[in-house]
């Protein structure tokens, strides 16, 4: 399956942009599924269903939008359900339906589960509109970050000894973690592995919406590193509600030499495995199908397997992004090399921990495991030259095989 994942700052017309391309994607005899926590029936002059049961659109092409208040409340009611004997044991009382009010972080949970419904789906494509950037990058992150916290919480070795939980729990005294909740983070791992395995998927890029202006032009700066850094596939910059060459008065000069400006800065600043598609300006707010048409996308293309993200984690089976440069016998030292264009030295941190790296990059951070060969050895120097982070490493002598 295709996925095209859409986001931008905010205001720059993701969701227009969205449902433009999976419209040029839909074809007769396909099927493409585009995906939307925002309202789609004006722009697309049909109701738009649910990711359990999504609207036909037109030939080749479904709609379904994300209600986050309906999924809290399906969710909250079936954990009730599930945790009902230790609720009862503890005197609480059972919320109803209509009492429940979303809370925050409802939306995340609402898109990442349509996400994974999607995923299991049989669909040629999937667009999926998604919130602002910065958000948007928060988002496709949590699934690695929530199933290194459920590892971390409800390791699954402990789930070997849950034959010996009775007598455990009569020797300190205290009550043993339930089966059902190991369960539910079985389940949640689940879930969550599915979303991560299709964020993850060669085929899975991301398309980025901007009006080209200096405030776009910065969002994508800060932003930029963050996708390195996450390991995601850019397959275009869209610059949207671009306006023509000869618009007449001083006023629209001035906009248009300032979005003429930009524009050629993102020519020379985007590589060319995401180029920049510019759309002009259709001097209204696009409203139907036809008026989605005239934006002119085209179609997806091929997601190009052999290509790499402008940043991942080590361990790709594509060739290696993040590669280790081999200085041992010059310098004693091996360089772990990771590309983060856009990033500044100022906003960078850099902490190991056992056999880990926290990286954090301005508002954005990773934690990645260490390859093989780094885990035997300290780190002693980092430094930020040209885009790229190069950490040096120099091995231990008591962990590093020993020539005889």
């Amino acid at each position: 399956m295709r996925t095209v994942l859409v986001t931008g700052p905010g205001g720059a017309g993701r969701t227009t942009i969205a449902a433009a391309t999976a419209l040029a994607a839909a074809r007769p005899g396909g099927r493409v599924l585009l995906l939307s926590a925002g309202p789609l029936g004006d722009l697309l002059g049909t109701p738009a269903g649910t990711p359990d049961d999504p609207a036909p659109v037109r030939d080749g092409l479904w709609a379904a939008r994300v209600d986050s208040g309906a999924h809290f409340r399906t969710e909250t009611l079936a954990f009730q359900e599930r945790a009902a004997t230790a609720l009862e044991l503890l005197g609480a009382r059972k919320l109803a339906g209509e009492e429940l009010t979303e809370l925050p972080g409802s939306e995340q949970s609402a898109l990442l589960h349509a996400l994974r419904r999607a995923a299991a789906g049989d669909w040629d494509a999937l667009v999926v509109d998604l919130p602002p950037l910065r958000d948007a990058l928060a988002l496709l992150a949590l699934p690695e970050q929530l199933r290194r916290y459920l590892r971390r919480l409800l390791p699954r070795e402990r789930q070997a000894a849950r034959a010996l939980r009775p007598m455990m729990a009569q020797l300190a005294g205290i009550p043993m973690p339930a089966q059902w909740l190991y369960e539910t983070a079985a389940r949640w791992d689940a879930e969550l592995a599915a979303v991560q395995s299709l964020v993850e998927d060669p085929a899975t890029t991301l398309r980025l919406v901007a009006e080209p202006g200096p405030a776009a032009a910065e969002a994508l700066r800060a932003a930029r590193a963050g996708i390195a850094l996450y390991g995601l596939r850019v397959d275009a910059l869209v610059a949207n509600r671009t306006l023509p060459a000869d618009a007449a008065g001083p006023w629209l000069a001035t906009l248009v030499a300032q979005q003429r400006k930009c524009l050629d800065e993102w020519h020379e600043e985007w590589p060319s495995e995401a180029p920049v598609r510019v759309v002009g300006h259709l001097g209204r707010d696009p409203r139907g199908l036809d008026d989605l048409a005239l934006l002119d996308l085209g179609p997806l293309g091929p997601a190009l397997p052999g290509s790499t993200p402008e940043g991942a984690a080590a361990g790709s089976p594509a060739e290696d992004p993040w590669p280790v440069e081999d200085r041992l016998a010059a310098e004693d030292l091996l360089v772990w090399c990771l590309p983060l264009p856009g990033a500044v030295k100022n906003e960078l941190g850099l902490v190991r921990r056992d056999d880990e790296l926290l990286l954090t990059v301005g508002p954005f951070r990773r934690i990645v495991p260490l390859p093989s060969a780094l885990r035997r050895c300290t780190v002693t120097g980092a430094a930020l030259t040209d885009g790229v982070l190069r950490v040096r490493f120099t091995p231990d002598p008591d962990l590093w095989p020993r020539a005889h």
